[in-house]
């Protein structure tokens, strides 16, 4: 028994001598907090939860299933809608990487116009996603919005990356629609593309809260 333990103390001395190993892994299990889900291709992910990858843009788009109806619920901060993080997380393109900017979604002329599903189907997912929230107002005044927006490499129709985004506080009712989150994604996107933040940092920014992405990157 002695030199059982004896054993186990030198194993575990060079366990923790080593770089990444943990005094668990001794017994075959995994350490507490450990992150399961890796990272997509823009390193998106950080210091916080890892984004999922979507399928990136198709030729050909079909309508995708929605969370069950009422099971998503709206979050407010001074009266401003946000998402259900757990109905919609967000998801990144594959195809929009730190590396291919300048050819993607910084280039001249524009990229999302050209990935952009249609409205005949995001129409129809605009309907059932509004089910999924129990949104009730007028559809017109309401944007099915991107979490994270094409411009920003977000995933152009995963489900994790849409949802019915209604009006801003002391929005005019018939006005159509125009979101305070808007001029957030430009704004982030100009960084990006002046190297001024990373895809990454400001794609986790916009999933961690959008109304604060800008003050946490230093940006507003």
């Amino acid at each position: 028994m002695r030199s059982t333990r004896r054993a186990a103390s030198s194993a575990l001395l060079t366990c923790l001598m080593l770089v990444g190993c943990s005094p668990t892994a001794l017994d075959g299990s995994a350490p507490s907090g450990s992150a399961s889900g890796a990272a997509g291709p823009s390193g998106a992910g950080g210091a916080g939860r890892a984004i999922a990858v979507g399928a990136g843009p198709q030729k050909t788009y079909t309508v995708q299933k929605q969370p069950a109806a009422g099971t998503c619920h709206y979050r407010y901060l001074k009266g401003e809608p946000l998402e259900d993080p757990k109905c919609t997380p967000g998801a990144i393109s594959p195809a929009v990487t730190q590396s291919n900017l300048k050819s993607t979604i910084c280039r001249k002329g524009g990229y999302t116009s050209g990935i952009r599903p249609s409205t005949s189907v995001t129409g129809r997912e605009k309907k059932l996603n509004a089910a999924s929230y129990g949104f009730t107002g007028s559809m017109s005044d309401a944007e099915y919005d991107h979490l994270i927006s094409l411009q920003l490499g977000g995933d152009p129709n995963d489900y994790r990356n849409l949802w019915v985004e209604p009006a801003d506080p002391g929005h005019k009712k018939g006005s159509g629609v125009n979101n305070a989150k808007d001029p957030v994604e430009t704004k982030l996107h100009t960084a990006v593309c002046k190297g001024t933040v990373t895809l990454a940092a400001a794609q986790q920014a916009i999933v961690t809260d959008w109304t604060t992405a800008l003050s946490r990157l230093g940006l507003g």
